[in-house]
């Protein structure tokens, strides 16, 4: 069987109003169909809306919403002879906040009755406060992952 070549990882090029890859790859999360315009008014407006709301600065508004949204440890399932076992792992760094963007934004979407800057404004401000969607979706996999910590010995990759 042939080896994987290696990945190379493409760098976030850093947004235009913050200097901040971390806002660039929510942005780039945010698009659909291509239209970035769209996504970037739609997340420097929730970001506005957010730190009106908190009274901080955007970006402490993100930081603090993708600090308290990502999981610090995650079940990968694992085959070992005939049975497969949810095995708890660690989450990087990189993972953590890509899970914490796809989280935010898909329980900004599930919102309704709301245009699209308000409902993540919204999710951003529950995120910071640990509560909301995103806050229980973080839980129940961290759960998950404390309730298989008997099988965290088939863990050694």
């Amino acid at each position: 069987m042939p080896r994987r070549g290696t990945t190379v990882k493409r760098e976030v090029l850093p947004d235009s109003r913050y200097g901040s890859a971390v806002i660039s790859h929510f942005i780039n999360k945010t698009m659909m169909r291509g239209k970035k315009s769209l996504a970037e008014s739609i997340v420097y407006g929730a970001l506005e809306m957010a730190a009106e709301r908190l009274k901080k600065s955007p970006m402490e508004v993100l930081d603090g919403a993708l600090r308290n949204a990502g999981p610090v440890i995650e079940v990968k399932p694992r085959r070992v002879g005939g049975a497969t076992y949810q095995v708890p792992v660690e989450v990087k760094a990189e993972r953590r906040q890509s899970l914490a963007i796809r989280w935010l934004l898909a329980s900004a979407r599930s919102r309704s009755g709301k245009p699209m800057v308000e409902r993540l404004a919204l999710e951003l401000v529950d995120a910071f406060n640990n509560t909301g969607t995103t806050i229980k979706k973080r839980e129940d996999v961290q759960r998950m992952a404390e309730a298989n910590r008997a099988f965290s010995h088939y863990g050694r990759f």
